[in-house]
């Protein structure tokens, strides 16, 4: 690799530096969305000094001005500088107010506080979880490493954070997995594991003529009916396990960010369970994952992702041949994949 760099890389690693620093710009970004700094500049109807802002967040005017100085730093802050006394004024810039602020129209905030307050301490595990080749939820919570999701759903709290950032995630993502493949032949549509309903109001959006209905855990769909559900929302949820209840009747069965949590072995039971109820000829299931590429050498997000299943779940990222043969000897055919080009891939099987 070193006959490819310039003396300049040689002598000054630039791009090592920006990667050991990343971190930090990460816990800038968090630390603004847990004090509310987005929420209070998006709001406000004129630009704001460090000290307003302080007084405002009941914090120090010197650690405010820190941070709001290093939000400009990475340009996502604006500042103009008061000619008649030199003071900073600190408004909101539009990635700010559309994807750091809560009301944005295309918020990520609670994806911010689920990075911050619980990927961000796990990770510091992952030392231990590379050398063991196990999840750290026994370690951190007294979980067993199996139990997944009652390390995920421990408290009340945690429940709220991780749906939060679940429904986060289909912002950016949900149009394009929806859209993916032609949906339209599919009149009844489940999502397992549909959490919030996030995707699910995407599908029911798209496919205005198709019954959207959100299967998950009773605790689940009880937060999610609570805090997430709109009043223009078309789609129902339904509560069940689908690993060992009753499956509701559908044509298409979606599985999004659902067997990444996994082992393989209980992905291939599920999606048997899930082959077992479709129709011959009919019926099919949407996979929705990060997928690797073929060589697992990329793309980074999804291998960054795939670190998190292991310091966190007993799953992982895989590449598309690995959930087509999955799909196949659960007995589905006709296997399709599409990249999205965006951070989730759609892969489409039917019976």
């Amino acid at each position: 690799m070193a006959e490819h760099l310039s003396q300049s890389e040689l002598d000054y690693p630039f791009k090592l530096l920006e990667y050991f620093n990343g971190f930090r710009v990460s816990k800038v970004i968090f630390s603004a969305c847990e004090l509310g700094v987005f929420d209070l500049l998006t709001t406000s109807p004129c630009a704001l000094s460090a000290q307003q802002v302080a007084q405002a967040l009941h914090a120090s005017v010197d650690g405010t001005e820190r941070l709001l100085d290093a939000l400009v730093g990475i340009e996502i802050l604006h500042v103009e500088t008061q000619a008649e006394d030199g003071t900073a004024l600190y408004s909101s810039t539009e990635v700010a107010g559309m994807y750091l602020a809560k009301g944005g129209a295309k918020s990520l905030h609670d994806m911010a506080i689920y990075q911050s307050q619980t990927i961000y301490p796990l990770w510091n595990n992952m030392v231990d979880a590379v050398r063991e080749g196990n999840n750290q939820n026994q370690k951190l919570f007294g979980i067993p490493p199996e139990e997944v999701f009652q390390a995920v759903y421990r408290s009340d709290e945690e429940m709220l954070k991780f749906m939060g950032l679940m429904n986060s995630s289909w912002v950016l993502d949900g149009y394009d997995v929806v859209m993916a493949f032609s949906l339209a032949g599919f009149r009844n549509i489940v999502d397992l594991g549909g959490c919030t309903g996030a995707l699910a109001r995407e599908i029911a959006k798209a496919y205005p003529s198709s019954s959207v209905t959100v299967f998950d855990m009773p605790a689940v769909v009880e937060m999610a009916t609570k805090h997430f559900l709109r009043a223009d929302d078309t789609f129902t949820f339904q509560s069940g396990d689908f690993f060992h209840g009753e499956l509701p009747v559908a044509d298409l069965y979606v599985l999004a960010r659902i067997l990444h949590d996994w082992s393989e072995d209980k992905c291939v039971t599920l999606l048997k369970r899930i082959c077992d109820v479709c129709e011959p000829g009919g019926g099919g299931v949407l996979l929705v994952e990060a997928t690797l590429l073929e060589s697992r050498r990329g793309p980074v997000q999804a291998q960054l992702f795939s670190l998190s299943m292991l310091v966190q779940t007993e799953g992982r990222e895989r590449p598309p041949s690995q959930y087509a043969r999955m799909l196949r000897q659960s007995g589905f055919r006709d296997v399709q994949v599409c990249r999205t080009g965006k951070t989730y891939d759609a892969i489409l099987a039917l019976k």
